[in-house]
């Protein structure tokens, strides 16, 4: 589960409709059933990318090799 769940992801012809679209009726995003489980991915989401960062940093800056001449 990426970091843009609560975020629509429209295509191009999505996209290119909404300029027709004076009404917003294209507008819809990702919705949960309920508070809890919106609440829930969240967290989960929040977790990932935490861990993520976390491995980032432990595992350091990458190391260069020397060029040999």
């Amino acid at each position: 589960m990426g970091t843009d769940f609560l975020f629509s992801m429209p295509s191009i012809l999505t996209g290119a409709s909404r300029v027709l679209d004076l009404a917003g009726q294209f507008d819809r995003y990702n919705e949960s059933t309920t508070v809890e489980e919106a609440d829930g991915r969240a967290l989960l989401c929040d977790l990932v990318v935490t861990a993520r960062d976390l491995r980032t940093v432990a595992e350091g800056p990458p190391v260069e090799e020397e060029a040999t001449e």
